[in-house]
């Protein structure tokens, strides 16, 4: 079997770069894109001098202007980041068209079978960052692995505006110290969970068995066991379609009750909008639905169809979700389906 080779490329705070080379004005100063603090907005991406005070995605723009006084928040403008993003994915594809976009600044390429640079997935990463830059005088961070999982820890190692590369013979020893909380699809409550049970590196996880883990972790401990070996058989998918948008937190403190559940809602929603923004047409919004998960990590999901998608009705979702399990919640979530216009398209012209 060849060996892969991916490359994970990954904007450098997009929205807030592409607002600065737009206006230079505002290069050098602590910026962030997102709503109006005085109407419950929040960021959605900020630049790294606004980073150094502690402002991050997600948060409302209230409490980004506390930590900040000086910062400028400018609304999003998502034509000119539509517009950005497929003149990067134009620059893939004179490498492959093995790409699997994960958001607009975000992208896996398969460049295995590539033959510029002889093949050298580090001369074409390095080649894909001088003409972003070039061209549309931004910069991006690449990572270059065998395997997706790695290539996206790469990416980030050496942001921003930097390359990092694991080769086949540096995988074993580059994940047997990587601490799990790197591992795809370990948030808090897992990386918390697995060091109660003395479980902080790879290295530690290894010492597992695979029968173990999938007792404590159901069928992601099957998942944990391959990664900690820095096993990912998962293909770059440049036909994959989107089925929902959705956005969840989980809260440092369980939220006690159904009245504290429902104040997080507006947040989730405005969050949830900044996402469904960066669709293309080709997607129309669908039915809600919600997530709960309670402190014991039971969960449940509710939808409804021929629901609207505005706060009242992910109001109705969420009282009934919660009433299920009548217990203190540490993870909510809210989400569209969506019904894939491209495919109805395709599907009408078959029967022409």
């Amino acid at each position: 079997m060849t060996q892969r080779k991916i490359i994970h490329v990954d904007c450098d705070c997009f929205y807030a770069a592409i607002e600065m080379r737009d206006d230079p004005r505002l290069a050098g100063k602590p910026l962030a894109v997102g709503g109006s603090a005085d109407r419950r907005g929040v960021i959605a991406t900020c630049n790294y001098e606004a980073r150094a005070y502690g402002v991050r995605s997600a948060m409302s723009s209230h409490q980004a202007l506390k930590l900040c006084p000086d910062l400028t928040i400018v609304k999003p403008r998502m034509d000119a980041y539509k517009e950005a993003s497929r003149e990067i994915q134009g620059i893939f594809r004179e490498y492959t068209e093995l790409i699997e976009p994960l958001s607009l600044d975000e992208a896996y390429l398969d460049v295995s079978d590539c033959v510029h640079f002889a093949g050298s997935a580090t001369r074409i990463a390095q080649d894909i960052r001088r003409k972003v830059s070039q061209r549309l005088h931004i910069t991006v961070s690449a990572g270059v692995a065998p395997n997706k999982f790695l290539a996206k820890i790469a990416s980030d190692w050496r942001k921003p505006n930097g390359l990092f590369v694991i080769t086949p013979k540096e995988v074993e020893d580059f994940v047997s110290v990587l601490p799990v909380n790197k591992l795809h699809g370990v948030g808090k409550v897992t990386a918390d969970k697995l060091a109660r049970l003395g479980i902080v590196s790879c290295e530690d996880l290894r010492d597992w068995k695979k029968l173990a883990l999938v007792r404590e972790f159901g069928s992601f401990g099957e998942r944990l066991f391959n990664l900690a070996r820095g096993i990912d058989e998962r293909p770059v998918q440049n036909d994959s379609r989107r089925q929902s948008v959705s956005v969840e937190n989980t809260y440092d403190a369980d939220l006690p009750d159904l009245a504290s559940c429902l104040a997080k809602l507006p947040e989730l929603m405005d969050t949830l909008a900044t996402r469904m923004a960066r669709l293309d047409s080709s997607y129309r919004p669908g039915k809600p639905f919600v997530k709960v998960k309670f402190h014991d990590f039971s969960q449940t999901t509710l939808e409804q169809a021929g629901a609207a998608r505005d706060r009242e009705s992910y109001e109705q979702l969420l009282t009934q979700a919660i009433a299920r399990g009548g217990k203190p919640v540490r993870l909510l979530g809210i989400g569209v389906r969506l019904q894939d216009l491209r495919g109805a398209h395709e599907q009408l012209e078959l029967f022409s």
